[in-house]
């Protein structure tokens, strides 16, 4: 199951009509929900990013705590690649503001091209 929560008109407003430009492009159905959000408990430390926390070097470079992992974009981002989310050209863009270094940069470019992160 998918699902968007919002938290206000607006929100549920654009998750709407994102969903509907979105199902234009599409075949199948698009049956992700969208519902008002409830109380939301945050997953353990260890499901936090998990696919991220596989990389270990990639995790080390970036230095976080546990809290500051749950928060972070560049995580949340990095998390999505290894998740097979997004292309090499995605992420040329995105990789200056992650803060990696060159060599971390490089390896994570190399498996996001090969499709091999996770």
């Amino acid at each position: 199951m998918s699902a968007i929560f919002y938290h206000d008109e607006e929100q549920q407003k654009l998750a709407e009509e994102s969903r509907e430009e979105r199902q234009k492009k599409l075949s199948n159905k698009i049956v992700t929900r969208i519902e008002k959000a409830a109380t939301f408990y945050d997953a353990e430390n260890y499901h936090q990013k998990y696919l991220l926390r596989q990389q270990k070097d990639v995790l080390q470079a970036l230095g976080l705590s546990d809290a500051e992992l749950v928060t972070s974009h560049a995580a949340a981002r990095l998390n999505g690649y290894c998740g097979g989310n997004g292309t090499l050209a995605d992420l040329d863009k995105e990789m200056p503001r992650f803060g990696l270094p060159p060599d971390t940069q490089d390896r994570v470019k190399r498996l996001v091209s090969r499709g091999t992160f996770h």
